[in-house]
């Protein structure tokens, strides 16, 4: 009986909570050959993302998988924190013991670049935030798309925003960056808020994990019950999102999404800076009928998923079902 080959895959990281869920799934699930993670500044700094990233590999019980360090601010604008979402350490209430793994020498470009050009397959980049690194990258080795599959990026939104009320976190902390990866002409898959919100582990569930006898499950456990700060007293109702872990469970399992090729564009200015604007007309609007429209990149767009679904294959790729 034949298999599927795995996929060779680089992560684009900034590992707060979600991007630590989404490390682990990866690096756990036989279909994947992470290849290399690259870190980003985005949901704590660059210093905190790189240990966290180690550290979450020491827990996963990974192999020597290259990380390297990128850029420690956006584009433009300033480095800004996230610390109400993922804690001043990035992963929330979890506290693990430092690692004795070390990020490999020069930067994320470099070692993406290294991955790229000695793959005998084409590598899907696997974006799971804001997009610095990558259009860094294609800026300085636009030839490396041609050994690029596509670009898989949690990011975006068809609907609401949460950085904003029109923008998704990763696409507003870097929107030209967002904007250069859109535009590259490779193909990409747009994993947003639209599923992204949807994708969850029940309380009982995480519960059971965190007061349990698995040391992973209680990793994954503290993970999913982390809550996000809405003022210095208040925290969030539990929501137990897997969030950046359900783009890498769009790589295996596609089936679970409803997706549609949609133009997609990166708003620059304004309040509406950061926004995805997902054309989803059934039919040409006055725009296109009268040449007022400018040509907008060509996205797979995820808008509706099983989230039953993808909550059991995370659960069952970790061992924790």
């Amino acid at each position: 009986m034949s298999t599927a080959p795995t996929i060779p895959v680089i992560l684009d990281v900034d590992t707060g909570v979600d991007d630590a869920l989404a490390i682990l799934f990866a690096v756990a699930h036989p279909g994947l050959d992470v290849l290399g993670i690259s870190c980003v500044a985005g949901n704590a700094s660059l210093e905190r993302v790189v240990q966290n990233t180690l550290r979450i590999l020491d827990a996963a019980g990974a192999p020597d998988i290259p990380v390297a360090a990128g850029a420690r601010r956006p584009l433009l604008e300033p480095a800004r924190s996230a610390a109400h979402v993922h804690g001043e350490g990035g992963l929330g209430t979890l506290r693990l013991p430092p690692s004795d793994r070390a990020a490999v020498p020069g930067s994320s470009i470099e070692l993406m670049r290294s991955l790229i050009e000695a793959s005998p397959r084409p590598i899907t980049l696997v974006a799971l935030a804001p997009q610095t690194n990558l259009a860094l990258m294609l800026r300085q080795y636009p030839d490396l798309a041609n050994n690029i599959e596509r670009i898989v990026f949690m990011g975006g939104s068809a609907s609401v925003g949460n950085a904003t009320a029109v923008a998704e976190f990763n696409v507003w902390h870097d929107p030209e960056a967002a904007a250069i990866v859109l535009d590259s002409g490779i193909p990409t898959f747009m994993y947003g808020l639209d599923v992204f919100n949807r994708v969850g582990v029940a309380e009982p569930t995480a519960s059971a994990l965190l007061n349990g006898e698995s040391p992973l499950g209680r990793i994954v456990g503290a993970l999913l019950t982390n809550r996000i700060m809405l003022g210095a007293d208040r925290a969030s109702e539990y929501s137990g999102l897997i969030g950046d872990a359900g783009a890498v469970c769009a790589l295996v399992d596609p089936g679970a999404l409803r997706t549609e090729l949609r133009p997609v564009s990166v708003q620059l200015a304004g309040y509406g800076r950061g926004q995805t604007l997902v054309d989803l007309r059934l039919h040409p609007g006055e725009d296109i009928v009268h040449g007022l429209h400018e040509e907008w990149a060509a996205v797979e767009v995820a808008l509706d998923v099983d989230a039953a679904r993808y909550e059991r294959l995370f659960l069952d790729t970790l061992g924790l079902s």
